[in-house]
């Protein structure tokens, strides 16, 4: 699939790794830097969203995405492994839950923007689901750039593949996306209780901030990791 992702905020707090162990599925490694395992929440939106060989479809190709994901790696390779993934097209979300076995939870969202300040804000209406919110001013305080080799910050966000667990299965999906062009973010969280649905305690700490205004992505169909 093409996708295009914009306005997006990386907020990331620093969990102990021994706690956010019992969080991940036994199949997969958690990834730590330093030792210190990070949980990112990070709303953005989403646009031209299609297959390959097809065209964007107006109701479908465009909407509001909101994950909540820490870090793990299979085999040496790192990846992204996700708690939820909130949206506000309830297609999308049927179809990613049916078809690749995403965490995907229906939610009601909104975004506007005035000049660099993005507002942002999403509940959770999934039927079932833990209850879920987020509302967030963020916007950029500097001008982009790409994160070194070895950062905290390339750490966290220059990683090209997901996992997720199916019927006690590891499978690995693939993305490609050129470095992320990163800028300083200031943001204010008035709620938030995204990784508290997940029975995830955030620390008292200031969240490590990054802004992205847009970037291009592909991303491959999700299979099985062969042992």
């Amino acid at each position: 699939m093409a996708q295009t992702w914009y306005d997006l905020l990386f907020a990331h707090w620093p969990i102990p790794a021994e706690t956010m162990r019992a969080h991940i599925p036994a199949q997969l490694e958690l990834d730590t830097f330093d030792g210190q395992a990070w949980v990112g929440v990070v709303p953005f939106g989403m646009t031209r969203v299609y297959p390959r060989r097809a065209m964007p479809v107006p109701w479908l190709s465009h909407f509001l995405e909101l994950n909540v994901r820490t870090y793990v790696k299979l085999g040496g390779k790192p990846g992204v492994f996700f708690f939820s993934l909130d949206a506000a097209n309830p297609v999308a979300v049927e179809i990613a839950r049916r078809w690749y076995q995403l965490p995907y939870y229906r939610a009601r969202m909104a975004r506007e923007r005035a000049g660099d300040m993005v507002h942002y804000r999403s509940y959770r209406t999934h039927r079932g689901a833990a209850p879920a919110e987020l509302e967030a001013r963020y916007q950029p305080v500097g001008p982009v750039y790409h994160s070194a080799p070895g950062t905290l910050e390339a750490w966290l966000t220059e990683r090209y593949c997901l996992y997720l667990i199916t019927r006690g299965r590891v499978f690995r999906g693939e993305i490609h996306h050129p470095p992320w062009p990163l800028q300083p973010a200031e943001a204010e969280l008035s709620a938030n209780t995204m990784a508290a649905a997940h029975g995830l305690v955030l620390p008292e700490v200031a969240p490590v901030l990054h802004f992205a205004g847009r970037i291009d992505t592909l991303e491959w169909a999700i299979a099985p990791v062969i042992d």
